[in-house]
């Protein structure tokens, strides 16, 4: 069976996102320099996708398999797709500990917090290794309540941190304050548990540091795979065979056929402000960098980063990226509710991104037939999970087992969607729900 949309223009069908702006992130670093190896027809293994997840898979493999060949086919440019979008929060702690069947939340978290921990240094040894200029900093994060259903839930969130064992300290609104600059927050806490990066520098360090029997073709979707092995993975621009194929394309997997009744896409949106003068920096707390994650799904992050920028990050749309002209005007008025103070409230930069959810925020992972792996559905939680999801992966193609990779086929997987238009209505009625109850938050 070879399944494949009804139109072949990558753009038409829907096979990658379509983005309106430019990743601000990938815009403040130099033009990158792609690789300039010619392609083959024949691979061992092809990587669909060069995300976080896809670029970790097909390490892993070339580590394992330094005589065999490997393609990653990247729909967008390596550091302008959604690895290099997001708002660059490397959390080691689990986002959804409800999937361990008859295992406990408790037993569930404790798994995700050693995989993650281990998956960190790894990424950490990449960076330090081949000298990825991203940034890398372990300053923690801080969450922060606006009202006071917002400082119920992260008091929540602290009992859980409890349990599991996790530093944390708590701020009333003056700490606050004077760490990040506002009194807009009533009450929040911070942890250790996260590293800042620059996520477009890191995907595109990544990329460029792959073992040498790994070729890169990028802004080359795929439309059409074919359904055993031998595969023949068909884009605009020719046709690949290979023995095994992973696919790593997130939201997109469903174009080709896979977990279409599980999976959907969602547009997220950030902007982030010029260089700001000593003066305005000065009025945005006393550390260099921060971040704040709201207490409320749909409310907005915040990132000073370390050039001396401010990033702003709020809003959802189902599917599609709404008009730059709304997200400009959502985007200003949660800067300008926070920072009143500031001269400007002015960005350089703006852009959205996609990211896939599932119904019950669980990520399929493993073989959905012989020789074809797949791990999609990151539900938010990208650039470590994906990155110990996809060395997994890479492992669980070559035949190495490890405690780790035990665990994760043993959490649940997405639970079933309906089909459109229900999903359609559903989805966003839950966005202008959460949207209402997180109020201040937003």
């Amino acid at each position: 069976m070879n399944i494949q949309p009804s139109s072949q223009d990558r753009r038409s069908a829907g096979v990658s996102p379509v983005y309106k702006h430019r990743s601000g992130w990938n815009a403040m670093l130099p033009e990158r320099v792609r690789q300039s190896r010619p392609p083959q027809s024949r691979y061992a293994t092809i990587v669909i996708g060069g995300g976080y997840t896809g670029l970790a898979a097909a390490r892993r493999i070339a580590e394992l398999r330094p005589d065999e060949a490997v393609l990653v086919i990247e729909a967008s440019t390596i550091g302008e797709g959604s690895a290099g979008r997001n708002s660059g929060f490397i959390i080691d702690l689990p986002h959804n500990t409800k999937m361990g069947g008859h295992t406990s939340p408790l037993e569930v978290a404790r798994k995700q917090i050693r995989m993650y921990d281990a998956g960190k240094l790894w990424l950490e040894q990449l960076v330090r290794e081949h000298g990825i200029e991203c940034g890398w900093n372990p300053a923690g994060k801080y969450h922060a309540a606006a009202g006071d259903k917002g400082a119920a839930s992260l008091r929540a969130v602290l009992n859980q941190y409890r349990e599991w064992g996790i530093s944390f300290t708590e701020f009333d609104r003056e700490g606050l304050n004077q760490k990040i600059g506002t009194p807009y927050y009533q009450y929040g806490f911070h942890s250790p548990n996260n590293v800042f990066v620059q996520p477009a520098a890191l995907i595109r360090g990544l990329a460029d540091s792959l073992p040498a029997n790994v070729t890169i073709r990028e802004d080359e979707a795929v439309f059409a795979l074919d359904d055993s092995s031998p595969f023949v993975v068909k884009t605009a621009n020719g046709e690949y065979t290979s023995d095994r194929v992973i696919i790593a394309n997130n939201g997109f997997a469903r174009h080709l056929g896979v977990l279409r009744d599980r999976l959907f896409t969602i547009f997220t949106y950030a902007a982030v402000t010029p260089r700001l003068s000593d003066a305005e920096l000065a009025k945005l707390g006393d550390s260099r960098e921060w971040g704040v994650i709201p207490a409320n799904r749909l409310g907005t992050t915040l990132r000073r980063i370390q050039d001396g920028r401010l990033m702003v990050r709020s809003a959802y749309s189902y599917e599609r990226e709404q008009a730059p002209e709304t997200t400009r005007a959502l985007l200003t008025g949660c800067y300008k509710r926070r920072y009143p103070q500031m001269n400007s409230h002015e960005f350089e930069y703006m852009w959205g991104g996609t990211t896939a959810l599932t119904r019950n925020g669980a990520s399929f992972f493993g073989e959905l037939r012989p020789g074809l792996y797949a791990s999609v559905g990151c539900n938010g939680a990208g650039v470590l999970k994906g990155s110990v999801f996809g060395k997994l992966l890479g492992e669980m193609a070559m035949g190495v087992g490890s405690t780790y990779l035990t665990d994760v086929l043993g959490f649940e997987g997405p639970t079933w969607l309906p089909p459109e238009p229900i999903r359609k209505v559903a989805v966003t009625s839950a966005i202008r729900y959460q949207a209402a109850v997180a109020g201040p938050e937003r």
